[in-house]
């Protein structure tokens, strides 16, 4: 037995998944696994490093990592410190004693929420384009929008490194000349939001990101963070097959 191993229903308990008698009964039910194993009862592992789902849920186990939702205001830059003395994440993030990072970027006119996480694996692979992890964004534009744009970006638009397509896109409202539109996209290049909508005719005045996946903004407010839950966190492992 190593030194660090303990019984997978008091795990189970520490992350918040139920009581030990609550998790018992999940182990029972063969609804538990344990590094792709049907975990039984009287189970042991470490908690440090054992993979366990439940119902398919990957459930976080290890207590020094840590997953932020951050809402970054304008002006801040998308890095943990800067040279030149700017805003930058670190100032918002002086309580988390954990080494963190920020997973992708936001410009710096830009603003919204950034995932922050000292979780390399989930950090890399919600980057990578392959897993085609959605993100949400609010935009103000010059208008008014053609109610024929949505399926325009649907089909593609060419920029000068590729084309892009949309996932979705809405029209929230329209006021003074500007509107105010719901855009969703896959990828992950520079600038690839306000490049896209400047393509179409619509350069953007103000850009909010709204969600990544199904981790959303909401009432988060700009400057602050918050830790993810359980079923932000399963969500999210699960979009990138962890």
């Amino acid at each position: 037995m190593r030194e660090n191993e303990q019984r997978l229903q008091k795990v189970l308990a520490s992350a918040g998944v139920g009581s030990r008698r609550a998790s018992e009964e999940l182990i029972a039910a063969g609804r538990v696994t344990v590094d792709g194993k049907t975990a039984i009862l009287g189970s042991r592992v470490d908690p440090d490093i054992a993979v366990i789902h439940v119902d398919g849920e990957r459930i976080i186990t290890d207590v020094r990592t840590v997953h932020l939702a951050f809402n970054k205001p304008r002006g801040v830059i998308s890095s943990m410190s800067d040279e030149q003395g700017r805003p930058s994440l670190a100032n918002y993030v002086t309580a988390v004693p954990e080494r963190i990072f920020h997973v992708g970027r936001l410009d710096t006119d830009s603003e919204g929420l950034l995932l922050l996480t000292n979780d390399g694996d989930l950090a890399h692979r919600l980057m990578h384009p392959s897993y085609e992890v959605a993100k949400t964004y609010r935009c103000e534009v010059r208008g008014p929008v053609s109610p024929f744009l949505g399926k325009k970006l649907a089909k593609g638009v060419t920029l000068d490194d590729g084309p892009v397509t949309v996932d979705d896109f809405k029209i929230i409202d329209e006021y003074e000349g500007r509107s105010l539109v719901e855009i969703v996209v896959h990828e992950g290049r520079k600038h690839i939001v306000r490049r896209l909508l400047d393509q179409v005719g619509h350069p953007v005045y103000r850009l909010v990101r709204t969600k990544i996946g199904t981790v959303a903004l909401g009432n988060l407010k700009p400057g602050t963070v918050r830790n993810l839950n359980k079923g932000e966190l399963g969500a999210l492992y699960k979009a990138v097959g962890l």
